[in-house]
């Protein structure tokens, strides 16, 4: 009877809550809309800046804006070459840099981007930042904000079968879902669901923000190439820190140069630098 159930049960989402990621065709759980996130999104990323140490001004910001204005003109240029460029509907972009030693970076929904002071080392340069900046504002062209919503709304038991949407959520459960958005990728779901379903999910967002990002930094003027320098770097800088790969929502760096170097060439086709088309 439980198969039954669980059987109608993902039949039923998948009906009324699955759609495919724009740009490379994989199904992904959708229950809620980024439009409905755009607002919290918003309101996170003023809050972080209001706390955090902004750097104002000097070359790091300069290149961190820089790049990040290059991949959006090709974004949305890459977009409106599709038919997609609904994507980015009620997009506000804005980049920052903050000064803290993690080594992070970030592109909210909505276009709201933020390199920490700490990863500008492993960059090294513009190609560099325009690795990871490609990679993040691809996250956000994906929805994986809402993919992650939508799938730690539906773990803990906030929505259920044939509810969608992120007001039903509030009016529900207001406090869980609010830390759920906090969270944002799961880490307040059980631990068997997290391990089971949110982190292999997380680890195939990695992967299509991985080639999104190279088709966006590509078609910037910044040679993809340089993706696997920056990866190999990384490894460097977290040897012996990073946990198991399955219980990583990233793959693991020798799996990621390996699916960048056979991504790479199809890239290459929007590198301007090997006649490619802008």
């Amino acid at each position: 009877m439980k198969r039954i159930f669980f059987a109608a049960l993902a039949s039923l989402l998948f009906v009324v809550g699955c759609q495919r990621v724009p740009l490379t065709g994989r199904n992904q759980l959708m229950l809620v809309g980024s439009k409905e996130l755009l607002p919290m999104s918003f309101q996170s990323y003023r809050q972080l800046l209001d706390t955090s140490q902004v750097v104002g001004t000097g070359p790091n910001v300069e290149s961190v804006r820089r790049v990040g204005q290059k991949i959006q003109r090709a974004v949305e240029d890459y977009l409106r070459d599709n038919n997609q460029l609904s994507l980015v509907e009620g997009f506000q972009w804005e980049y920052n840099v903050i000064n803290s030693p993690q080594i992070n970076a970030f592109c909210m929904p909505g276009g709201k981007v933020a390199f920490y002071t700490g990863i500008l080392p492993i960059c090294q340069n513009d190609e560099g930042i325009a690795v990871v900046m490609g990679h993040e504002i691809a996250h956000a062209i994906a929805n994986h904000g809402a993919e992650r919503m939508s799938q730690g709304l539906l773990s803990q038991g906030v929505l259920t079968a044939g509810q969608i949407g992120l007001g039903v959520a509030m009016s529900n459960k207001p406090q869980q879902t609010q830390q759920i958005y906090n969270n944002l990728f799961g880490l307040a779901a059980p631990a068997a669901a997290t391990i089971g379903y949110i982190l292999p999910n997380s680890r195939n967002q990695e992967s299509e923000a991985d080639h999104l990002g190279l088709i966006f930094m590509a078609k910037a003027g910044y040679d993809p190439r340089e993706s696997v320098a920056f990866w190999q770097r990384m490894a460097q800088a977290s040897s012996g820190q990073r946990p198991p790969e399955f219980l990583s929502t990233h793959p693991a760096e020798t799996t990621r140069i390996r699916n960048l170097n056979r991504l790479i060439p199809k890239a290459m086709e929007y590198y301007p630098g090997q006649g490619g088309r802008r």
